[in-house]
């Protein structure tokens, strides 16, 4: 049985991945700091059956003013998904979260990494944000990074950390770009999860400019698949992974999706486009095919069909 830490543990992706480590049987620390960018009681909602769990213990607290040297004794494996999400809300005033949890919090789990001679890896959730407006779609890893907002260049920063801490200190981290991960538990200032509130409530959908923008979407479980397959092949070890959906999709057709799922026509409100918005993006995954065996299993259909079973129970 593995020992891991799963940071960001209440987090959307992270109790997914916390729930997947439980149910083949490992023992798994959860680390949380539960801050306000949205609703807390949404986060202890999504790990309250998985602290029923005698293989769970959760830490409340801060990742910079943890005794991570302790903590690591005796961890494999290290699903360092906490971070300060969300594109939109990095301009400004809320820049200094980005940085302290995204870059400072980042260094202060790879400075104990490097002493901690029991960690077999350290898998970073990273994003398709650092790409910004890539040239070529879909995207490989080799292409240039060059961030359109604030989050993307933190994000980026903690990325290349661990490249420097592998480089310098044999950190063997692995580091995978998300493209747009939703599914149940998505954050509410998510998009999809906007909109489905929204439909229930019966209210228009706000888009963000023409509605011709588009994007990769990966469901929660492939994205979870991909972790658990970047913890353990060998091969992975101080790489870097795009893990998308596998295929690019319109806005304007998912809504045409959803209103299909629901029964019904949606409204639409179109406002003006949002600073720091990819136009495009699309995952080149082959690289997480090869090397992780990386296959994604869930159509868009399917996965907005759970996410509104999910929404649905959650606002009922």
């Amino acid at each position: 049985m593995a020992k891991i830490i799963v940071t960001g543990a209440a987090g959307f992706i992270g109790s997914h991945i916390v729930e997947a480590l439980l149910q083949r049987g490992e023992e798994v620390i959860g680390i949380d700091e539960f801050n306000d960018y949205y609703e807390p009681m949404l986060k202890h909602k999504n790990i309250a059956h998985l602290q029923l769990s005698p293989n769970f213990s959760l830490i409340e607290g801060n990742i910079q003013f943890l005794d991570w040297q302790t903590l690591l004794k005796d961890i494999d494996v290290v699903y360092h998904q906490a971070a300060q999400a969300g594109v939109r809300a990095s301009w400004g005033q809320g820049f200094r979260f980005y940085t302290e949890r995204n870059i400072s919090a980042t260094q202060v789990l790879l400075e104990a990494a490097k002493d901690a001679k029991h960690l077999k890896r350290l898998v970073f959730a990273s994003t398709s944000s650092v790409y910004g407006d890539a040239e070529t779609l879909p995207t490989h890893e080799g292409i240039c990074p060059q961030p359109v907002s604030p989050y993307g260049i933190t994000k980026l920063a903690a990325e290349r950390l661990c490249g420097l801490y592998h480089k310098n200190f044999g950190v063997p981290f692995v580091a995978l770009r998300y493209f747009t991960v939703y599914g149940p538990r998505q954050r509410p200032d998510m998009a999809f999860h906007k909109f489905f509130k929204s439909i229930l409530q019966d209210e228009a959908i706000p888009v963000y400019g023409d509605g011709q923008q588009t994007r990769d979407f990966t469901f929660v479980s492939d994205a979870v698949a991909a972790n658990l397959a970047a913890a353990t092949v060998p091969e992975a070890v101080g790489e870097i992974f795009n893990i998308g959906g596998g295929s690019r999709v319109v806005l304007a057709e998912v809504l045409d999706t959803m209103a299909e799922i629901i029964g019904k026509p949606i409204k639409r409100n179109h406002i003006e486009k949002a600073m720091g918005d990819a136009r495009h993006t699309a995952a080149d995954v082959s690289k997480a095919r090869k090397i992780l065996g990386y296959q994604p299993q869930v159509s868009l259909k399917e996965g907005l069909t759970r996410e509104w079973q999910w929404i649905k129970s959650l606002y009922s």
